[in-house]
This record gives structure tokens, sequence and C-alpha cells, in this order.
């Protein structure tokens, strides 16, 4: 064995505790340019669960990169790299300040100036068309770079990372594909890294030196091929301190951090590989979608890395490293991509759908104990009512949680149907299984009704209601057309024989993992959507582009901007809502994707959560069994039935 994941390690003189290495990513904490408070503490709760090694948001060096509007500033984050330092130092964490510049791949919405980039050629997502940089800027960053690498080492941080992966402006340079120059910089695609790396090591001193290099951008045809990328570490491993080995470019930045449907582990070949250029002249670290501890350690064991990036693994759970050193189960990453992922026009904070605490640690106090006696009832056992009870049991409740059903997790486990979907149920396995292991008195196949309710009134019980949704009207009528929900179908009720239509009117992953899911069984499947495009809600930074591919190549077709306005014998009669044409498309089988409806059973005395609510996500769901379970109070059999039981 190597070593242990959960062993210390020297980097340059300097010790970390764990070989666990918390990555950089946007977070919208940002005061402005700045790093926050709340930046301080999500990363301080990392360092505090045993990250060894954790690198900051990714701040610019140059005014000329604004790539999102609450993208940090070298210049403005000298308090906030300060102030994170001296939170997670204590706990024997290294702290690197993330510094790099997106060219190319930034925006000019907020800095309202052109982009810059080794040669005119327009990023593939925005289509913008960046100005070719000269001397002057070229000269300009390099300054840049050694500037915020002197502001970094006054906050005292114990180094720096450059940025040279998927979207920045240094491997835009090392890119065939992006660089077309014919000057120094463009016979040497190499020669501006140098020179960057030299000015920073400058400033640095006897500080870390990491720099997180893209080695494959998945475009052979002109991109950083492995071959390309192995030469260029035999050049820089010398002078640097660590190296993090990942992948993408232009085209392929979704393949850097990809969802489910991408295995685990996908750059386990590649690091092994650039490990070997290495020779041993610098520390390497692999990334790529590794969430699970086990796997972690056999990527040490095999000497595929010297350290594991667990970025996502411990926005899921903080506590990662000292569950794992404790021998007990993390709480898992699901690799949904729903909220972690966060370049998004409407600057959603960074969070997890297992773990809602994550980027609101400022607001989300720590659970506080009980004194006394308490009970409590939580109705239901979808993944509302499992975090509930969870959370009253952490707080010393003694609780019950009622399920009518013969298993936990509702629909969460439900949805767990298909390629990339079986994760989620891990999360549903691991609130259940921290239920049993805190005591929770489960039963499942146990109906509760407002008798039963009342009844835990009088014993003094608190209660809460996560009973979950009930199913909507058929989106239309019908006649002679088997009429199923998304929930139905990844249940396995049977379905007529015939073409399916699913109709999604969200532009959820629902519909997207359904119709994959028939498809893949030989239905003949149409997506119809009163959108312009399928899957609209997966974002253009999510699994947007991937969802469309894989329909694609499943052969499932689409019918776009549309209604269903009828159901006859064989065929659906859909409506487009700009013209007002109607067509038919043959059709067996609806399935309707729409939100299911509120449930207002048990709904007197006590706090419902959940789908009973309103139609949640997962991360709603979870995060109102949090907040359900941080705020009831103990009550008292003289406690009036008519009293709120929750503050």
């Amino acid at each position: 064995m190597r070593g242990s994941l959960t062993e210390q390690f020297t980097l340059a003189g300097r010790t970390a505790q764990s070989r666990v290495l918390f990555g950089p990513h946007e977070t919208n904490l940002g005061d402005g340019r700045a790093l926050s408070p709340r930046h301080v503490a999500y990363y301080a709760r990392r360092a505090r669960g045993g990250a060894g090694v954790i690198v900051t948001e990714t701040a610019s060096v140059h005014p000329s990169d604004w790539p999102y509007e609450r993208a940090p500033l070298a210049a403005d984050c000298e308090t906030g790299w300060r102030r994170v330092v001296d939170a997670c130092r204590p706990f024997g964490t290294l702290v690197l300040a993330g510094l790099g510049h997106t060219g190319l791949q930034g925006s000019s919405a907020w800095s309202q100036s052109a982009l810059w980039a080794p040669s005119r050629f327009p990023d593939p997502v925005s289509r913008e068309l960046p100005m070719e940089m000269e001397s002057r800027e070229i000269d300009s960053l390099v300054e840049s770079f050694a500037n915020a690498a002197r502001i970094a080492v006054s906050a005292d941080v114990d180094g720096v990372e450059l940025d040279v992966g998927p979207s920045s402006l240094l491997r835009q340079f090392h890119s065939g594909l992006t660089n077309r120059r014919s000057d120094g910089y463009g016979v040497d695609r190499l020669r501006l890294t140098r020179e960057v790396i030299a000015a920073v090591r400058v400033a640095l001193g006897d500080r870390l030196l990491s720099v997180r290099l893209s080695c494959d951008e998945q475009a052979p045809w002109a991109g950083v091929t492995p071959d390309e990328a192995a030469d260029q570490i035999r050049v820089l491993a010398d002078s640097v301190d660590l190296l993090t080995v990942v992948r993408g470019g232009p085209f392929t930045t979704a393949g850097y951090r990809p969802g489910g449907h991408t295995v685990p582990g996908f750059n386990v070949d590649l690091c092994r590989s650039m490990r070997a250029a290495a020779d041993g002249r610098v520390p390497v670290v692999l990334q790529g979608s590794i969430v699970d501890a086990s796997a972690a350690q056999r990527a040490l064991d095999d000497g595929v890395a010297d350290l594991v990036e667990m970025t996502r693994a411990q926005v899921a759970d903080p506590d990662l490293v000292t569950r794992v050193r404790d021998g007990e189960a993390p709480r898992p990453c699901v690799l949904c991509n729903q909220t972690c992922l966060v370049r998004d026009p409407r600057n959603p904070i960074v969070t997890c759908i297992g773990n809602p605490s994550a980027g609101f640690e400022t607001v989300d106090p720590e659970p506080v104990e009980v004194t006394g006696p308490a009970s409590a009832l939580v109705v239901g056992g979808g993944p509302a009512g499992l975090e509930a009870a969870r959370l009253l049991a952490v707080r010393g409740f003694r609780v019950t949680l009622a399920e009518r059903t013969t298993r936990l997790g509702g629909m969460l486990r439900t949805a767990a149907v298909g390629v990339g979907r079986g994760r989620l149920a891990m999360l549903a396995d691991w609130l259940e299984a921290e239920c049993r292991r805190l005591g929770v008195d489960v039963r499942t196949d146990t109906e509760i009704g407002a008798a039963d309710v009342e009844q835990a009134h009088r014993a003094g019980e608190a209660v809460v209601v996560a009973v979950g949704s009930i199913a909507r009207p058929a989106p239309c009528p019908v006649d002679g057309v088997q009429v199923v929900t998304a929930a139905e179908v990844l249940a396995g009720t049977s379905l007529d024989p015939g073409p399916v239509l699913v109709f999604d009117p969200v532009g959820g992953p629902a519909a997207v993992s359904v119709a994959s899911w028939l498809a893949e069984r030989g239905r003949h499947v149409t997506i119809a959507t009163p959108d312009q495009l399928i899957g609209s809600r997966l974002g253009p930074t999510g699994d947007l582009v991937g969802a469309n591919q894989r329909l694609r190549r499943a052969g499932v077709a689409s019918c776009l901007a549309v209604l269903p306005v009828a159901g006859t014998d064989g065929e659906v009669l859909l409506q487009n809502r700009f013209t007002g044409d109607r067509f038919g498309v043959p059709c067996s089988v609806l399935v309707d994707c729409s939100p299911a409806l509120a449930n207002e059973q048990l709904i007197a005395n006590t706090s419902r959560i959940g789908d009973c609510v309103a139609p949640r996500s997962v991360l709603e769901a979870v995060r109102e069994g949090r907040f359900a379970a941080s705020s009831t109070v103990p009550r008292h059999r003289s406690t009036p039935a008519n009293e709120v039981v929750t503050e």
C-alpha cells in the first residue's frame, strides 16, 4: 500500500492532514468580486472534516477576465484568502489560492471589454469572437499572475494553483484548436505557461506552486492529446510542486465534472500515464468524479496518483475524511450535478441535494440537542421524512418513522432507474441507514390516519408529515390511450404495446430519464414539450447537451413547442403553442411528467414538508426535512392539541 487516503502527506515541506484535495469550483458565495465570510465558513467546514488541501475558487488575475458575475478577482481577495487560511490552518489543511484567466471562454457581459485569446477563435458556447493578444497583453498577463501570487503570499496562503484546465487562457495557448499564431507563442505553445510559472515562482519563494493541467482536450484533430500533455509534463515537472491531471477543452467543458452518466474514475488511465511521464519529479493528483473513498484508496494503492481530488464528494459530506478515518459511511455524492454546478445567470449558491447545508454554513446552524425526554412521529419515509427523522434523532428526540409502503426512499428511490440514475438510491440507502443507526423506530407498511396523529398529540409527540403527493388528472381528454405518470413507469407499471409519447411540461430530468429507459427497452418513444428544446432545465453547463445526445442516439423523436389537446385510439393530438397548428402523433401510452398535486391529508396541527406541500426537488425535500427537524420543539401531554408544534 502506497499510503492511506486519510494519512498526512508532505508537499514542498508543508504537511497536509490527508491526501484528499478539495478542488476549485464556482460557488456564487462572493461579496462582489471578493471572497466573503460565506466562503470562509464553506472552506473551514471541509478543513474541519479532514480535507488535506483546499484550492479556493479560481480568482481572475486581470480585470479583463470576468467570466461570471460573482467571479473572484485576485486584487480583491487578500482579506478573504487570509481569513480562509486562519480558519483552515488549525486543522492541518493547506490552502492554495486558485489563480487563472478564462480568456476566450469567459464573458464580456460584465467586463464590457473584448475577450483575450491567443488567436481569433470564437468560443464554441457563446460564439463570441475574441481579440488576439499582442505583446502588450501577454506581458500584462504574466505580470498579473505574478502580482496575484504576491497578494496571495501577503495573505499567508500555503501556495497557489495555476489554472491550465479546460476553461483557461493558458491552456488555450497550449492547444492547436485555439492557438494559430505564427510568432514565438505559436511555435512554442508552452512558452507563455513557462513564463507565468517562472514569474509566479519568484513571487512565491518557497511556497507551493501547483498546476491544474488539461491533459486531453478530447479533440484529437487539433487539440491537446495525452501524448502532447506527457511531453508538457516532462518540461514542467521540475518547476512545480503539485500537478492535478484533468481533461477537457472548449468543445468538451462538460467532460470536466460530468454527471452520473459518465462512469466515475474516468481519468484513472490518463492520470496513470501522466504520473509515469512525471517520473517521480512532482506529486500528481487524480481528478475525475472520484466520489467513493474506496475508489480513491484504490487509486493510491495502484500508483495512479499521490493525492486524490474529491470535490463534489466533500460538498456532499464535509466530514468525508473523518468519517472514513472513523470507519463510518460518508453521505454519498450521487453525481447529479443539479445544485453543485452553479454557472447560471440566476447566481444560485453552491449546495448539494443531499446536504443542503453546503454553501449555507453561516445561515444553517448546527442542530441543537434537546434537554429531557422528547418524542416525534414522522409520517412518510421519502427523502424529506428520512432527513427529518435523522436530524430529530441527532437532536435527541425519540423518533418513530411510519411509511405506508414496504420500502423507504419514496420518489428518490423510484427515480433511481436507468443509466446514470442508480446512484440516487445510494442517498436513500444512506438516510435509511443513518436513521436505523441513530435508533429511529422505523415502521414500514404502516398507514397513519388523522386519529393516529391526534393520539400522537395527546401522547406529547411532535408530528411531521411528509406523505408525498397525489397524481393529477391527465393533461388532456383521452379515449383509448393508456395514461401513466413517470413515477408509475419507473416503478414498473405494465404498459400497453405500441408507441409511447412522453409529455414533459417542465423541462426536467424525469422525462429524459423515462424516455431513455423506455427506448433502451425497444419502445418507440417521442418526447413532446412546450419548450423549444428538450430538458431545458438541465442547463447549458449541466446535462443539457449530453441528455439530448443520448436521446438522439437512442432514437427518441421530439415534438417541440407543443401541448397535447386530445387523445383517441392510437393517437394523441398535439397543438403548436405559437401557431395553433394541430397534428397527430401515434401513441398507445401517454407518459405524463407533469408535477403531482399537493396532498392535504393530515393537515391539522402538523408540520408538513416535501411533496405533500408542493412539487419538490430532492434538494427542497431534504432541506425542508432539515428545517422542520431543526425547528421542532418538544411537546408535553399538557400541550393543547391545536397548538403549533414548530417555531
